[in-house]
């Protein structure tokens, strides 16, 4: 083979459009390493919810030395009593509680190891060494325990991440299995029944092998099958949306919204006050950040505090849906695509 012939063959290969993309996949790359690194090389806690029951005097000495902390660890408030606290806890409204015995040299700790073993651990750290100088000890309560067959509690991480792959995988199949052709508005609705089925199975799936199969999570099967198909078709239909507006780069930056900037925010290996402001701040917006709070909240937490989540995640459902539906519409209105002929098939869908 000559020079010039090799040549010729590279410039045939290496298109701009192809340019392009490995140029977007070192980008991904690099972005993949910035957030994953600097969302969990150096995790500390910052401003933990936490609650202080005691008599007003001793409450109120406990908080300002709280409040003393360097870096500003904890943001403790008083709370009524032991009881207050522990619904608090279960209620998520609060990570923690010292509850002070006027009495004796020994306070209670209140943890809740099920919103994250790393965090419930940390807190025993900083509050036992808080305590030692005024000569009192600490006894830990773990009001909310994970299961002994949750480790670290990352399954609930885990589980939420293994339905967001199956989202974005399956959206991208459906996507690009004709060479990713537009969808015209029928075609548009077939892909999303097919994402909203395969969410269905996906999501009993996941539910009945982290419950029944491997008892690693506790709580409602049905509650987390009704999740899991919320997170894949959440994560679906917005990648089917971000490919309707940009082809094929959509489904790359579905990757970035959910792989990239949702996984490591998600309060997986370290929960949400262990982050950085950044992280913290985009996580619960995203489906691995809402779906792993919501997962925990089943599991371990009667269900609580799940609103919100379940909004943000239902957001990005309504929002792949219309987006995918107008962008779907819009082309056939640009391109002047007539209605499809009664009776026509789906096949190319």
């Amino acid at each position: 083979m000559t020079q010039n012939s090799f040549l010729a063959e590279v410039k045939d290969a290496v298109t701009p459009r192809a340019t392009l993309l490995v140029i977007g996949v070192i980008a991904l790359q690099l972005l993949f390493i910035t957030s994953y690194v600097g969302a969990l090389h150096n995790p500390k806690p910052k401003d933990v919810p936490f609650g202080v029951a005691a008599p007003r005097a001793a409450a109120e000495q406990a908080v300002a030395r709280m409040e003393k902390l360097p870096g500003s660890p904890l943001d403790p408030r008083t709370v009524a009593d032991e009881a207050t606290a522990r619904k608090q806890i279960l209620n998520r409204d609060i990570d923690g509680a010292l509850v002070i015995d006027p009495a004796g040299t020994t306070d209670t700790l209140l943890v809740a190891s099920g919103g994250g073993t790393v965090l419930a651990t940390t807190l025993e750290r900083y509050l036992t060494a808080l305590e030692a100088p005024q000569k009192r000890s600490v006894k830990t309560v773990d009001v909310a325990p994970a299961s002994s067959q949750d480790f670290d509690g990352l399954s609930a991480f885990y589980l939420v991440v293994g339905w967001c792959v199956g989202g974005y995988l399956c959206a991208s199949i459906l996507a690009i299995s004709t060479g990713a052709r537009p969808a015209n508005p029928r075609r548009a609705v077939i892909r999303l029944i097919v994402m909203a089925l395969v969410s269905i199975v996906g999501g009993l799936g996941g539910a009945v092998i982290v419950g029944p199969i491997l008892d690693a999570l506790p709580g409602s099967v049905l509650a987390l099958w009704g999740l899991g198909a919320l997170v894949t078709f959440a994560v679906g239909a917005a990648t089917l949306a971000l490919q309707a507006i940009f082809g094929i780069i959509g489904i790359g930056i579905a990757i970035l919204l959910v792989v990239i900037a949702g996984n490591p925010s998600a309060g997986g290996a370290f929960p949400l006050p262990m982050l950085p402001p950044f992280w913290q701040t985009i996580g619960p917006a995203l489906p691995p950040g809402a779906g792993t709070w919501t997962a925990r909240s089943i599991a371990y937490f009667k269900g609580n505090d799940t609103t919100a989540s379940l909004l943000v995640l239902s957001a990005w459902a309504a929002a792949g849906i219309a987006v995918t539906l107008g962008m779907a519409g819009l082309r056939r209105k640009r391109e002047g695509e007539p209605l499809p002929a009664r009776g026509a098939t789906a096949q190319d869908a």
